[in-house]
C-alpha cells in the first residue's frame, strides 16, 4: 500500500486543515495510507515580534519546505493566506482547495457585549490594521501574535478589547460561536487566499490522487489574488489585499493598496475567469501607477 506523509504545523488549526485534505484523499483513494507529520516552525516559536520584523510569512513554511526537500514529507498543507508569494520551483504548489468563508470577523472577550475603547483591538496584519482604522476611527490597534487559540486566550485575559480573525479558522476549529461580527469582503478586503488551503509537493511527483482535493474555482481565485500581491510586493512594505469572486464565466478581483502618500486605494476589475492572473497583474499595475519600489 502506498503511504503519503502529510507535513503540517503542529497547531490545532493546522492539524485540522491537514486532516481535511487527508480525509478527502481517503474518500477517493482508500488504497492510500496517510501519515501526519507535525512540526513547530520558526514563525510559531517567535511570538514577541511582528512578522515583518522577523522575516515575514516564510518563517511559517521554512521547516515544512525542508521536510519536503529531504523526503520526510510528501505533501504539506498550508493556509493559503500564510504562504509566501515566491515558491521554490523544487516544491511547487500542487493546487488549492475549495474556499471556506473568506471573511474577517470581530471577536469580543467572553461575556463582553461591546468594545471597550480603553483597550486596543488586536490585529496581526498591516492589511487589517489599515482597514480597521477606517471602520473604527480613533480606536487603538495593537499587534497580537500566536495561533488562534493563543490569541483568544490573550483576548479573554483582558489584553485587548477585541480581535480580528479569519472566519475560516474559527469555523474549522468549531469556534464559530465566538464571532461577534462578520465584516463584508468590501468592508475588510481579505488576504490573498483567505479561506483556501494550499497543497505543496515535490516537482515531478504523480499527484493524480489529489483530483478530489484540488478545486477549480479555489485555484482560479487563489492564483489571481496571489498574482496581484506578488506584482505589488516586490520590495514594498505596504498593506496589500486581494479578493476574487467567480460568477458563471467571469472573475471579479478587488484589490487594496496603500500608496506612498498613505492613500488607501480600492479598485475592482472583471473579465473572463480564465484570465484571472493577467487581470490581477493589470489591476496591480494600474493601482501602483507605474511607480516602482526599490528592492530590499
Amino acid at each position: 500500500m502506498k503511504t503519503i506523509r502529510v507535513g503540517s504545523r503542529e497547531s490545532k488549526l493546522a492539524v485540522i486543515q491537514s486532516e481535511l485534505v487527508m480525509d478527502a484523499i481517503r474518500a477517493s483513494h482508500p488504497d492510500i495510507a496517510l501519515e501526519l507529520v507535525t512540526m513547530k516552525t520558526t514563525g510559531d516559536k517567535i511570538l514577541d515580534r511582528t512578522l515583518d520584523k522577523i522575516g515575514g510569512k516564510g518563517l511559517f513554511v521554512k521547516e515544512l519546505d525542508a521536510a519536503l526537500l529531504d523526503g520526510r514529507a510528501d505533501l504539506t498543507v498550508h493556509s493559503c493566506k500564510d504562504l509566501p508569494m515566491d515558491v521554490d520551483p523544487r516544491i511547487p504548489l500542487a493546487g488549492f482547495s475549495k474556499r471556506e468563508d473568506p471573511r474577517d470577523v470581530l471577536v469580543l472577550p467572553q461575556g463582553a457585549a461591546e468594545l471597550d475603547h480603553t483597550k486596543p483591538i488586536g490585529c496581526a496584519s498591516a492589511r487589517r490594521a489599515v482597514q480597521l482604522k477606517e471602520l473604527f476611527p480613533g480606536v487603538d490597534i495593537a499587534p497580537v501574535r500566536g495561533n488562534v487559540l493563543t490569541r483568544l486566550r490573550k483576548l479573554d485575559e483582558g489584553g485587548y478589547s477585541a480581535l480580528v480573525l479569519a472566519a475560516a479558522g474559527l469555523k474549522r476549529l468549531g469556534l464559530e460561536n465566538r464571532i461577534t461580527r462578520y465584516f463584508t469582503v468590501d468592508e475588510m478586503i481579505p488576504a490573498a487566499g483567505q479561506g483556501i488551503l494550499a497543497i505543496q509537493s515535490r516537482a515531478g511527483e504523480d499527484l493524480s490522487y489529489l483530483s478530489h482535493v484540488v478545486d477549480e474555482e479555489g485555484t482560479l481565485c487563489a492564483s489571481a489574488e496571489r498574482a496581484f500581491v506578488r506584482r505589488l510586493d516586490g520590495g514594498c512594505s505596504s498593506p496589500i489585499a486581494a479578493h476574487a469572486r467567480i460568477k458563471n464565466e467571469e472573475i471579479s478581483i478587488t484589490g487594496l493598496y496603500v500608496d506612498e502618500a498613505g492613500r488607501v486605494l480600492r479598485r475592482t476589475v472583471t473579465g473572463p475567469r480564465d484570465r484571472g492572473e493577467a487581470l490581477a497583474i493589470a489591476l496591480a499595475d494600474e493601482m501602483k501607477g507605474g511607480v516602482s519600489c526599490p528592492e530590499k
